[in-house]
C-alpha cells in the first residue's frame, strides 16, 4: 500500500511550509477530530502564481493551476498542524471563491485543480463535500482563495 508521503513524491509535489498569515488569524483551528483551515491562496514562495480575475485576466486553465497551487497550500497548513498528512482520515469540505470577470460562470471548472489533487493524493479518502462561488474581487487580485475541512485521526 502505498502512503500519502509517497503518492505526494510520485506526483513530483513538494509539500512546502504552511504559508504565514496576511492578517490576524490562525492558518488553522482543530476542533475535536476535525481542522478547519484558514483561506489559503496560490502563492509560491511569498509570490501569487497568477493574479486576476477569470474570464478576463486568465483561463480555465490558469485557474485549474492555480486552485492545484492553493490546494497545496492548504496541505502544508494542515500537515503544520497535525504533523503527517497520512493523519488525514477524510476531506470533508471545501469552500472555494474564484475572483471571476462579469459573466465568468465556470467556478467548478476551476476548483477541480483542487478537487482532483485531492483525489490523487488521498483516493476515497480525497472525496468530498465542495462549493465553488463567484467573487467580484479577492484578496491581494489571488485568483483563487480555498478553506477546507479534514476529519484526522484523535
Amino acid at each position: 500500500m502505498i502512503t500519502v508521503k509517497e503518492k505526494i513524491n510520485e506526483l513530483g509535489i513538494e509539500i512546502p511550509e504552511a504559508p504565514k498569515p496576511g492578517a490576524v488569524y490562525v492558518p488553522a483551528k482543530r476542533v475535536g477530530n476535525l481542522i478547519y483551515t484558514s483561506g489559503q491562496d496560490c502563492r509560491i514562495d511569498g509570490k501569487l502564481l497568477y493574479e486576476g480575475k477569470l474570464g478576463s485576466d486568465l483561463t480555465v486553465a490558469q485557474g485549474y493551476e492555480a486552485a492545484r497551487q492553493t490546494m497545496i497550500n492548504c496541505l502544508a497548513v494542515i500537515q503544520a498542524e497535525i504533523g503527517d498528512l497520512s493523519k488525514v482520515k477524510q476531506v470533508v469540505k471545501l469552500l472555494a471563491f474564484v475572483n471571476s470577470a462579469p459573466g465568468f460562470v465556470q467556478q467548478p471548472y476551476v476548483i477541480n485543480g483542487a478537487s482532483e489533487l485531492l483525489e490523487e493524493i488521498f483516493g476515497e479518502k480525497g472525496q468530498h463535500a465542495r462549493s465553488a462561488i463567484a467573487s467580484n474581487e479577492l484578496p491581494f487580485n489571488t485568483p483563487v482563495e480555498i478553506e477546507m475541512i479534514v476529519e484526522v485521526e484523535s
